[in-house]
């Protein structure tokens, strides 16, 4: 590691400390009742949010897995959704430590190398499907400026969350078609060029990843796993014994997703809960109230997101040491 890179590191560390202490400063926390929360989460609470992780991970690997289909040639091995499942997995709880978008493509770009290609299988398809995530909650941070612009409730927010997700359904068809002029418009020929640019372009062309239909699947699957999101923030609240209104939580989730693509700190430690508290203040959440959950949030989804890493990796270590004695029982029959 330069130089350069060990004193962004450590700046990096400072800055999380130094939001950390402002958020407890800010929101008058008490580190010892905070402590007694978290130790007081009952295992039933906690079961819960291992299962809502467990979608999570469902909804982010699917979207993967599509756009893997898409884009890989027949001479690529496809990774089997065991192994998928534990890369996304894996990518979600060291996210908890580093950007959430660079953890994520190492470790699916690590654990697709074996199978061709992992740069664009494993980086750029990561980015892609996390850019569908950040499309949904563009559209649905419109709903919550407008909720907030008019002083409007559970309803408005509600009425104008299906409007804007039915307005990107409708808007990635003709965007699809617009991109896919674009790459037409680069190169018209039928064989791959020569140019590494104009052969990334034909490439593209030529995938199946211009396609409406998949485009929305990734949309659904992404509101899907905003849903998600939204659950497992209700869900740390309740195991803390914090009430904070279902919609007020649904409207700031997605300025939070926002500040988790800036890679100021280690895992958006700081950023992310100043932002969350941030945004439910706006919608009517006292800042106390917000700032006791976040710090909780932090604890709670990290102990989860490593829990379902772990029992993901043992499953796929257990099921490649079981697969040569099956293949082989089969054969003795």
């Amino acid at each position: 590691m330069t130089l350069r890179r060990s004193l962004l590191a450590v700046a990096s560390i400072g800055l999380a400390i130094l939001l950390i202490a402002l958020l407890i400063k800010v929101g008058k926390i008490n580190l010892r009742v905070t402590l007694q929360q978290l130790r007081s989460v009952s295992l039933i609470s906690f079961a819960k949010l291992a299962l809502l992780n467990l979608l999570l991970v469902y909804f982010s690997t699917e979207k993967w897995r599509s756009i893997d289909a898409a884009w890989r040639r027949s001479s690529d091995s496809v990774p089997s959704r065991t192994t998928s499942f534990a890369l996304t997995s894996a990518g979600l709880a060291l996210g908890m430590l580093f950007p959430v978008h660079l953890a994520m493509a190492t470790a699916r770009t690590l654990g697709t190398y074996v199978h061709g290609r992992p740069l664009k299988r494993g980086t750029a398809g990561t980015l892609l499907e996390q850019s569908f995530d950040l499309l949904v909650v563009a559209f649905l941070a419109v709903a919550s400026g407008a909720t907030w612009f008019y002083r409007g409730g559970a309803m408005m927010w509600t009425l104008s969350a299906v409007a804007m997700t039915a307005l990107a359904l409708l808007a990635v068809g003709p965007s699809i078609r617009l991109i896919r002029w674009l790459a037409a418009s680069y190169n018209a020929r039928t064989t791959a060029p020569r140019n590494r640019i104009l052969r990334n372009f034909w490439e593209l062309q030529h995938s199946g990843i211009l396609n409406a239909g998949l485009a929305r699947r990734l949309v659904m699957l992404s509101v899907g796993r905003f849903v998600v999101v939204v659950l497992m923030s209700i869900q740390t609240a309740e195991a803390i014994g914090v009430h904070i209104p279902l919609w007020q939580m649904a409207a700031a989730i997605p300025f939070v997703i926002f500040a988790s693509v800036i890679a100021l700190t280690p895992g958006g430690l700081g950023v992310n809960e100043l932002t969350a508290v941030t945004a439910l203040k706006v919608f009517g959440t006292p800042l106390a109230v917000g700032a006791q959950w976040a710090l909780a949030n932090r604890v709670l989804l990290a102990v989860s997101y490593f829990l379902v890493a772990t029992c993901a990796a043992i499953m796929l270590g257990a099921g490649r040491i079981m697969a040569p004695r099956t293949r082989d029982a089969r054969q003795d029959r």
